[in-house]
């Protein structure tokens, strides 16, 4: 998987390369602005084209760098300087005193000013008409780069408004200047880039929102980083590519038969809710379990037989109003211990005491693995320590929401504030709350948003990169939880179950959107698209 870094561990891989492998400096930043300059000529003047065209219109070729004062400046300065030596039309417009510049950064200011670059101050910038010049033009953001840890002022605020406000395209050196390279938010104010051009590794802040909206597409360079650096165990988070994901894909031997790939039970539904247990059962079968079973209240079964075809159905006892009584423990238990190898709680269930109780004693009495979602979620609310009591591995699939609760009531972490504070604060901080929280709990914690991000016991993070906007709709997170109930049903770690279930989940949601676009997407349409999922996932192979 492809490694994801702090501002911190960059700069620690940055040093150490200077230092312990003996490469200077001026060779990164040089590296740095040639694969600018190469990727400004690949995206905006293509010589297949008309050479004086940009994005897509016939223009003459200008350029714009803007230059803070520190090493992301220096980088613009190098790509100033190659694209001008390319016949390009460069200005620079430099947010510091020339005679403030340092170490490479000064190195490479000096370097443009002999090319003959025109370097002028930011001020001229900001008081020049909107419309900047006659003919359009690129822009280049080298303003702040990956260091920012406060919010932008004037007058850089006031350079990233205007530039925001121009209509030619921008193109971010490393990350878009305003937006924080470790939590993707926006420091006061960030340029909106078409594209950004980050090296050697990404960044966290490139994959969390808004910071991936502003970045637009991202292109990661290598320019020369040792790979023992790059792959160090140091760095905790990761990102999953689609060759990754080809490898965990459960082996379908030609000599094996249904009970080879595990049999889920899945306890769900009530009065009202009997979809979320069929979506669910629907994609843990889909997803290549041998046997699903649906364990729902008895006076339920009738309705839902009609309905099923290749699931089974457990008759559960219930209170007579369509909810699982807390009676209904010892059928579920006797159910795992003779037949099931994974437990999934929780689509449809309802939420109140006693099914609360009869959540908690299946959590702490199960000798199969559990994923617990959507209401098995606030059944263990509030119950602190429960997780801890557990003896086999448990995947915890929240939304924020549903995460505030849980930090709100105490599960092993302290939560403060009201659930809405704590909603926000796991929008603004979600990559290190979720491996908090699955640190402290021993859980395997799925934290569902944009994007989703997975995390272990040991620490290691996983940020998905598949999946749409189209997604948030009622039963994505029911099916989900049949996905990941599927592969760990066929043998698969509850860590990579829930890493390739999310992913497959998500890749399937890209399918749909594709043919029926964001708007009309719903949850039993990602259920169709599970197969071709699993057909682009193997081509891989190929």
């Amino acid at each position: 998987m492809l490694k994801v870094a702090t501002t911190q561990e960059m700069q620690q891989i940055d040093r150490d390369t200077i230092e312990r492998y003996g490469i200077p400096g001026t060779v990164l930043m040089e590296r740095a602005g040639l694969a600018v300059a190469r990727k400004i000529n690949e995206l905006f003047f293509k010589k297949s084209e008309d050479p004086q065209q940009i994005s897509g219109t016939t223009q003459r070729k200008k350029v714009i760098v803007l230059c803070g004062g520190g090493n992301n400046g220096g980088d613009g300065f190098v790509t100033a300087r190659i694209l001008h030596n390319q016949g390009i039309d460069v200005e620079v417009y430099l947010a510091a005193k020339p005679e403030d510049l340092k170490g490479d950064a000064k190195i490479n200011y000096n370097a443009a000013k002999k090319f003959g670059i025109k370097i002028f101050p930011v001020q001229r910038f900001l008081t020049y008409p909107l419309s900047l010049t006659p003919y359009s033009c690129l822009i280049v953001d080298a303003l702040l780069g990956t260091g920012l840890n406060k919010n932008v002022r004037p007058p850089l605020s006031d350079l990233i408004i205007k530039t925001n406000r121009l209509s030619g395209p921008v193109i971010s050196i490393d990350i878009p200047s305003g937006i924080s390279s470790d939590t993707g938010q926006i420091m006061g104010h960030a340029i909106k880039a078409e594209a950004t051009v980050t090296f050697g590794l990404p960044k966290r802040g490139h994959y969390l929102y808004p910071g991936a909206e502003y970045a637009g597409k991202l292109f990661v360079e290598d320019i020369g980083f040792p790979g023992k650096l790059m792959e160090s165990a140091r760095i905790k988070v990761s990102l999953p590519q689609k060759k990754d994901m080809m490898t965990l894909l459960p082996q379908r031997p030609r000599y094996s038969h249904k009970g080879t790939y595990g049999h889920v039970l899945i306890v769900a539904g009530s009065r009202g809710k009997t979809g979320a247990a069929l979506m669910a059962a629907k994609a843990c079968l889909r997803t290549g379990a041998g046997l699903v079973t649906i364990g729902v209240p008895d006076s339920l079964v009738s309705s839902l037989q009609s309905r099923v075809t290749e699931e089974m159905i457990l008759p559960l006892p219930d209170r007579n109003n369509g909810t699982l009584s807390y009676k209904a423990a010892d059928t579920i238990l006797g159910f795992l211990r003779k037949r099931a190898q994974v437990l999934a709680i929780g689509p449809g269930l309802s939420a109140d005491e006693e099914i609360s109780k009869l959540v908690c004693m299946l959590v702490t009495e199960s000798k199969v693995p559990i994923v617990i979602d959507a209401d098995g979620l606030n059944a263990i609310t509030g119950r602190t320590g429960i997780l801890k009591k557990c003896q086999v591995p448990v995947i915890l699939t929240p939304h924020a929401g549903e995460m505030a609760s849980l930090l709100r009531q105490g599960l092993g972490v302290r939560g403060e504030g009201s659930e809405k504070e704590l909603k926000a604060q796991i929008e603004e901080d979600r990559i290190n709350i979720a491996i908090s929280f699955s640190k402290q709990t021993k859980t395997y914690l799925v934290l569902k948003g944009g994007p989703t991000v997975i995390a272990s016991p040991d620490g290691e993070a996983v940020i998905n990169p598949t999946g749409n906007p189209g997604m948030a709709t009622a039963g994505t997170g029911d099916v989900l939880t049949g996905m990941i109930s599927s592969l760990l049903a066929q043998k698969l770690s509850p860590h990579d179950a829930a890493i390739l279930g999310v992913y497959m989940h998500g890749l399937a949601g890209d399918v749909v959107s594709e043919k029926k676009g964001v708007h009309s997407l719903i949850a039993s349409d990602i259920i169709t698209a599970i197969p071709r999922a699993f057909g682009l996932v193997r081509e891989c192979a190929i």
